[in-house]
């Protein structure tokens, strides 16, 4: 009915067979296809006359006769929208309507940390790195989002690809991203209460060791062995002496990413380096994913307590030291190496879990 009376309304402003043509086609074909945005707050009459300027309609007058007669002049909502040349004007007004904004995929790996993501979102131009950065450590958010006192995200922010559109809030953004973790971790949890165990650290340890675990894993057949390897070493009091952690803690302390590790990057103490601290660190290095989070829940029965890189992103996994060091002699051929020693027997640091 609304149809019908918008064509009598604008027959009466104009002849009727114009108004006819009007409403039933657009101005062009539909291969014609353009990006059309409706900005916040910006009046009905101004937008329809982007949609003449832009060629998406013949009459701005006549479409905002149309919305008025159909109600639809005061409902748009801002947003970036997909238009071609051959849609009518009432598919135009349906879709500004609906707030079916262009979406755009951002797709954050497993194993992503917030440094990582903030780069991530960089390049996509949607949102600015330093304001996710800005975001993620901001304890209100953190409070609303995730109900505990952490430093950060870090380790909360489920790792897959994410639809947002240009218009998408950051804290929408992070309240889907924790969201996920929180099913996530709900399923894996829920998988190992269904044997009749129990989680064998808190929520906030286990994160932080799922992280390291997935930062540690290229192949991923290897996450509960490797968590076993990491379980063992916290049963004997011996210090994770992970690789990724080094980097991590520098990255926090300086703000930059540093590849290679110095004998000197070994023993420099930070809140993250398990290498100077007694057992976990100070919260997760990355964004785990649920495999990482299962394996450290259900983590591989093992004796081992070394693991040396093949190279290849699988693992020469050792129960002892002497074991250790001829795999790392085998596949870690620095010069050091050649003489029957690797660089952090030379540095007098103990072997340890060796990175990718």
């Amino acid at each position: 009915m609304k149809f019908i009376a918008a064509i009598l309304v604008i027959a009466l402003a104009g002849a009727g067979f114009e108004a006819f043509r009007f409403l039933s086609s657009g101005p062009g074909k539909a291969e014609e296809q353009l990006v059309f945005e409706v900005p916040t707050g910006v009046p009905f009459r101004r937008v329809a006359q982007d949609l003449q300027d832009k060629g998406l309609i013949s009459d701005a007058f006549k479409l905002r006769v149309l919305a008025k007669a159909t109600g639809q002049g005061g409902r748009l909502k801002h947003g970036e929208y997909a238009l071609n040349k051959g849609m009518t004007p009432q598919e135009i007004l349906g879709l500004l309507v609906s707030g079916k904004s262009i979406q755009y995929p951002i797709t954050f790996p497993e194993g992503s940390n917030v440094y990582d993501m903030a780069a991530v979102l960089n390049s996509k131009g949607i949102f600015k790195g330093e304001e996710f950065l800005k975001a993620v450590k901001d304890k209100k958010i953190i409070q609303e989002l995730l109900g505990v006192e952490v430093s950060s995200l870090e380790g909360y922010l489920f790792p897959e690809t994410y639809n947002v559109t240009r218009y998408t809030p950051l804290k929408d953004l992070l309240a889907q991203m924790v969201g996920n973790f929180k099913t996530a971790y709900s399923h894996v949890e829920a998988q190992l209460k269904s044997r009749g165990q129990s989680p064998p650290l808190s929520r906030h340890e286990l994160v932080t060791l799922a992280s390291i675990v997935e930062k540690e894993t290229g192949a991923a057949e290897e996450r509960p062995m490797i968590a076993s390897v990491f379980y063992n070493r916290l049963r004997k009091n011996m210090k994770l002496q992970s690789d990724p952690t080094i980097i991590y803690g520098i990255w926090v302390d300086t703000g930059s990413y540093k590849q290679n590790i110095s004998k000197e990057d070994i023993t420099r103490a930070t809140r993250y380096n398990t290498y100077t601290v007694p057992r976990l660190p100070w919260g997760p290095i990355a964004n785990p994913g649920r495999e990482a989070l299962a394996a450290v829940m259900m983590p591989a029965n093992s004796e081992y307590l070394y693991f040396v890189s093949r190279n290849n992103g699988t693992h020469v996994f050792t129960r002892s030291y002497d074991e250790h060091l001829k795999a790392v002699k085998s596949f870690q051929l620095d010069p050091a190496a050649r003489e029957g020693k690797s660089w952090r027997d030379l540095n007098k640091t103990p072997a340890s879990t060796t990175s990718n």
